[in-house]
């Protein structure tokens, strides 16, 4: 195939776009999808500050290079989950990273912070990987106010988001479909959250790493195995594959006509957030769901 832009020998085709792009013009379509992402949601512009969510894979260090090329002030955040071996190495990684580019880091070690997954997993009877991500999301969000950075960004692609959009209407939640987007504001002690990668799907992103030559986190998480969440991303890389485009279509067409009807029905149901006795995060509850997981360590550690 030749390259659509230029007519010199493609590299990397994209099906779902009936196209293939050679090297340097996959980068430049890259580049214009982020760009376009941001401005169409007005994320945020070159003059604010943005936080940004590294786990040490391919979505969130391509993220963070791509946002630092195109001129915008971005400092990377590292959760350190605390898990032997796997969580070492994600972090190295994320750290040779934005040393060998010049990016500025901030890490939160859950150890630390008496919430080491290992440990949490053994003192909260539920799927270890919901959890995981409530907490990695309090920390994102509570750095990000603290640090007073104008949005927090996630590395979140194409694929992710309708993975999640496919899992949350299985379930019908409408809280999760009321507010779903690649962009929400910054209200009710919540910082503003944005996903510059919406737009492009994890092939695509793959495909930035290997020609940017990033080296990134491989390794699957040990706790991961049989969570849902891959499967339905299984489910919908096979349905792309027969019908091109199907990814893109569900979910642009949910933020079109699906996600303002759920947010008006969230609206007139609503419920009154509330600061954490503990920690000052909102919450519905005197504490918030994080600080209910921390004394549930400590209570098992004490015992």
């Amino acid at each position: 195939m030749k390259c659509r832009r230029c007519k010199a020998e493609a590299e990397v085709a994209l099906p779902s776009h009936n196209t293939a792009f050679c090297r340097d013009c996959f980068l430049l379509y890259f580049s214009r999808q982020v760009d376009h992402a941001i401005r169409r949601h007005a994320m945020f512009t070159r003059a604010d500050r943005v936080l940004v969510a590294l786990s040490g894979g391919k979505d969130s260090l391509s993220l963070m290079l791509e946002l630092a090329n195109l001129g915008y002030s971005a400092t990377g955040l590292h959760v350190d989950l605390g898990i032997p071996v796997s969580s070492q190495r994600a972090r190295k990684r994320v750290e040779d990273f934005c040393a060998m580019n010049g990016l500025d880091l901030k890490v939160v070690e859950l150890a630390a912070e008496g919430l080491a997954i290992p440990e949490v997993k053994e003192a909260v009877y539920r799927p270890v990987c919901s959890i995981c991500g409530k907490i990695k999301r309090h920390y994102f969000n509570r750095m990000a106010l603290e640090g007073g950075y104008t949005a927090l960004a996630t590395g979140h692609n194409l694929d992710d988001e309708v993975a999640r959009l496919f899992a949350n209407t299985l379930r019908w939640d409408e809280a999760y479909l009321s507010d779903q987007g690649p962009c929400l504001p910054d209200e009710g002690g919540f910082a503003r959250k944005v996903k510059p990668l919406y737009r492009l799907s994890e092939f695509e992103t793959a495909a930035y790493a290997f020609l940017r030559g990033i080296e990134h986190h491989k390794d699957a998480c040990p706790y991961s195995p049989g969570a849902s969440f891959t499967g339905h991303k299984k489910l919908w890389g096979e349905l792309e594959w027969k019908s091109p485009g199907s990814k893109v279509s569900f979910y642009e067409g949910f933020l079109e006509r699906g996600r303002p009807a759920f947010a008006a029905r969230d609206r007139e149901k609503g419920f009154e957030l509330r600061p954490c006795a503990s920690c000052g995060s909102p919450t519905s509850q005197e504490l918030c769901g994080v600080c209910r997981v921390r004394a549930a360590v400590a209570e098992r550690r004490g015992g």
